[in-house]
């Protein structure tokens, strides 16, 4: 699919230069972005769609904000936004990981370390194509509950992947997370971090397509663990430089189930498994 006139009239009013070319480069299942060129030789990144909620490229704009203002530098400039079309700073990345895992444990730690005193977000937004709730929550455990744990039970429970006596397991897990997991003090979270979200050069690294929202650090951490987890060089660098608890691993599947939830709703029942395993486990 090709950047259509009324896209490029739109670049060019917001950037206030005209564009001289594009090219296609990845950009996401249900996105498609390009790399577009303007007169005066600047390149920017930009992500169209046709297909995804009206708000949610302003849903992503503000997470990469939020990193941003938290970690200057630690994600894309956002240069304009509008219903199905979002413009960025283009990144010089390159196509191998390489020595930037350990960057980004040395900043994602940076980032966590600076904590707040509620969870939640300055609006709802979106895990994946999934609504993500984030009214604010002084508990934690309260929030992690019911906006994450719950929310996307119920999902399931109507599309009819999970059963009653599922939903009466994850229940009695909801009951049981203060015992399960530790008191933490909500920072910002990237809240969608696998590998395919971050970027990096040789001296710079940046995280992309955020689901961002205010919680626990470990819930990061545990994401990264999911689909064959980050280099040894990431958690290397975030523990030496974080506030994590050793024994942060032993709770994975607590917060993973909120994203194997997420995946059971958007791509169906060979996430099922997964999910009861945690929940047979924990409830």
């Amino acid at each position: 699919m090709s950047l259509n006139q009324s896209k490029i009239d739109w670049i060019e009013s917001q950037l206030l230069e005209p564009v001289t070319g594009f090219s296609g480069v990845s950009g996401g299942c249900i996105s498609q972005a390009y790399k577009v060129e303007l007169e005066s030789g600047k390149t920017v990144f930009v992500k169209t769609s046709e297909q995804s909620p009206a708000d949610m490229f302003y849903c992503e704009a503000a997470g990469l904000k939020a990193i941003n203002q938290t970690l200057p530098g630690f994600a894309p400039e956002v240069l304009a936004v509008d219903d199905g079309i979002l413009a960025l700073t283009f990144l010089p990345a390159i196509s191998s990981h390489g020595g930037g895992a350990q960057k980004l444990g040395v900043k994602l730690a940076a980032m966590h370390a600076q904590t707040t005193s509620v969870f939640g977000f300055e609006a709802d937004n979106y895990c994946g194509a999934t609504r993500q709730v984030n009214t604010w929550c002084e508990d934690g455990f309260e929030f992690f509950a019911e906006h994450r744990l719950q929310f996307q039970a119920r999902l399931a429970y109507d599309q009819k992947y999970l059963s009653r006596e599922h939903i009466k397991w994850l229940e009695k897990l909801a009951d049981r997370l203060p015992s399960l997991l530790p008191e933490q003090p909500p920072v910002l979270l990237h809240g969608d971090l696998w590998s395919g979200n971050y970027l990096c050069s040789e001296n710079e690294v940046w995280l992309i397509d955020p689901a961002c929202y205010y919680g626990w650090a470990e819930a990061d951490m545990a994401m990264t663990t999911l689909f064959g987890g980050f280099d040894e060089s990431f958690y290397r660098a975030y523990e030496e430089h974080g506030q994590i608890a050793s024994d942060w691993r032993s709770r994975c599947s607590i917060y993973n189930l909120y994203h194997l939830l997420n995946h059971l709703n958007l791509f169906g029942e060979s996430y099922l498994s997964s999910v009861v395993s945690i929940l047979r486990r924990y409830g």
